[in-house]
């Protein structure tokens, strides 16, 4: 790991506190900023790799209730060290409607910056933020590895953004 990315590295945000702030470029290239998203919420989703079998299982999912998530006005940002090009192939290989986002070079550093980036193995971890329209942390879930996301937990953290 380099200096830089041991010193970006930190602990899990908190709920309740501010989502830290990025621009990374999706599977086209484009840059997208976190927080251009103020105004609505944001789930991010941050998975080990592209074309690997629980994390196309777990986007999959998502993939098909996406309006689960327009309906609680949630943009999915889904987040792996894979390069801009792997993440087109995956994108367009599994049909997904949302950006995939490649934190490629510096390698894993917004990973780390939400403190589910895992050095040992160059990947980040099963981390899932729920923002708010405000850029607040509603709701974090880091699962072990190998141990897909729940999607029902996703829907109660939505349905609960309507009383905060």
């Amino acid at each position: 790991m380099t200096a830089a990315l041991a010193a970006a590295t930190q602990a899990v945000p908190a709920v309740g506190g501010p989502a830290p702030d990025f621009e990374l470029a999706n599977q086209f290239g484009e840059p997208v900023r976190l927080s251009s998203f103020r105004g609505q919420n944001v789930v991010l989703v941050f998975y080990p790799f592209a074309f690997s079998g629980i994390c196309t299982g777990e986007l999959c999912e998502i993939r098909d209730n996406l309006a689960m998530f327009e309906d609680a006005n949630a943009t999915v940002l889904a987040v792996s060290v894979d390069s801009k090009f792997s993440l087109r192939a995956y994108g367009a290989q599994e049909g997904y409607g949302f950006d995939l986002l490649a934190d490629f070079w510096p390698h894993g550093a917004v990973a780390a910056a939400y403190g589910v980036f895992d050095a040992d193995s160059g990947m980040a971890k099963r981390g899932t933020f729920i923002i708010d329209a405000a850029g607040t942390v509603r709701y974090s879930v880091v699962n072990p590895r190998g141990q897909a996301r729940d999607l029902q937990e996703y829907r109660a953290a939505l349905a609960g953004l309507g009383q905060v």
